[in-house]
């Protein structure tokens, strides 16, 4: 019998193991997913700060990049927030 528990202890310890390793792979694969994401919403937001400059204003840049005048309004925010970031991480190391 003891074999048996044993075996059985076992095969309950190595589907747990295996669940969890499946697990951390799967937050590990979306962390990863999460930092492109953010990674593309910034270089988007650095591109429609320069679609607003070329077009003249917000309400301009939204008509002609077919976008609505809100996610125009978070782009900019957002480019602005790393912006600052940026300058405060150079001020940071003494590159000021």
């Amino acid at each position: 019998m003891s074999v048996q528990n044993s075996e059985k202890t076992l095969s309950r310890k190595q589907r747990l193991q295996e669940k969890q390793r499946r697990q951390l792979a799967v937050v590990d694969t979306v962390d990863k997913a999460e930092a492109k994401v953010r990674k593309a919403e910034l270089e988007l937001a650095v591109a429609v700060t320069e679609a607003v400059q070329v077009f003249g204003d917000e309400h301009a840049a939204s008509e002609g990049l077919d976008m609505p005048a809100e996610a125009i309004r978070r782009f900019l925010g957002m480019a602005q927030d790393e912006a600052a970031r940026a300058d405060d991480a150079s001020e940071a190391s003494g590159e000021a």
